[in-house]
């Protein structure tokens, strides 16, 4: 193993994810074809150094510096595999938009991870990798599909291990996500919700969550519907999502199946077939409009392979 040379470089594509789904707060996410490239370059400088640019709309906010969320990852990478740090640029292309419950943020942890790895000759395994991101991100939903792919259910068992199961989505399933123009951090979308919750809430949530993994693993429409109901953190954050109910109330009007919250919002997910994939979005997007927030809706697929990277010429 050992330091790149200056001008070495990677790709790293890493897919959007919507978490939660419903009742599966904190546990479960799907990873979505609507990709964060990052292309990682070494340069000269210390091991302080982290240029940032962003190629897109969305972003400008981002800044560079060693508390980046990329490069805070890439030095976990190296801390962990005894290498020492060294100066890192990051271009991305940003098509996952920043605070708006895409996993945006788990798509900079898992580019860092993926990519410094990448860079010193992939001396962490996978396995390693996600425990870094789970550690890094404080919750497993998101960076778990974003690295790995596909429908996770991922859990700390009483081993203290993190265990995570590949679940199976149909693929006559489509998933229409509205993305409004508005943003909403975190943990502002954490302060809203209670410390604690009645049992009976709690129970109506693992039934859901059974029934939702059942329609989605076998494309029921029924049971995706009576699943994606949630009582544990769904309630509180509706408020703070600006005409979400009317997005909600017009996607199932034109045909969804069902509707939450994807991750801690704005954004929207609505679950469906293909054909009515094309109306539900134009409903959202108009819902959204009739109270003056501009949106797009596009029909996304399940990403099914994680991130990867791959070199890139210097020259």
């Amino acid at each position: 193993m050992a330091q790149p040379r200056i001008g070495q470089t990677v790709v790293v594509d890493v897919p959007a994810t919507t978490a939660n789904i419903g009742p599966g707060f904190d546990c479960l996410g799907a990873a979505l074809d609507l990709n964060n490239r990052f292309t990682m370059r070494r340069i000269e400088g210390d091991g302080e150094r982290f240029e940032l640019i962003i190629e897109g709309q969305e972003g400008s906010h981002l800044r560079g510096g060693a508390e980046n969320l990329v490069y805070r990852a890439a030095q976990r990478v190296w801390k962990a595999a005894g290498e020492g740090p060294f100066a890192l640029e990051a271009r991305v292309r940003l098509a996952v938009p920043p605070a708006r419950g895409l996993g945006s943020s788990a798509t900079a942890i898992v580019a860092g991870l993926v990519g410094a790895n990448a860079l010193v000759g992939e001396p962490l395994s996978r396995e390693k990798l996600l425990e870094l991101a789970i550690d890094i991100e404080g919750h497993p939903d998101n960076v778990v599909p974003s690295l790995l792919g596909g429908l996770c259910m991922t859990a700390k068992a009483a081993s203290q291990r993190w265990r995570v199961v590949r679940c199976e989505w149909m693929h006559s399933v489509k998933a229409v996500v509205a993305i409004p123009a508005i943003r909403l951090s975190t943990s502002e979308a954490r302060r809203a919700m209670p410390k604690t919750v009645p049992v009976g809430d709690a129970v109506v949530n693992l039934g859901a969550l059974t029934l939702l993994l059942q329609g989605l693993r076998t494309g029921n429409g029924d049971l995706i519907a009576d699943g994606m109901h949630d009582r544990l953190h769904e309630p509180y954050r509706w408020r703070l999502i600006k005409g979400g109910q009317e997005v909600r109330q017009a996607a199932l009007e034109a045909g969804a199946w069902s509707c939450s919250i994807s991750g801690a919002g704005p954004s929207i997910l609505a679950l469906c077939p293909e054909e009515k994939g094309p109306s539900i979005s134009q409903a959202m997007v108009r819902a959204w409009e009739s109270v003056g927030i501009a949106s797009r809706a596009p029909l996304l697929n399940l990403q099914t392979t994680g991130s990867h990277w791959q070199p890139r010429d210097a020259g």
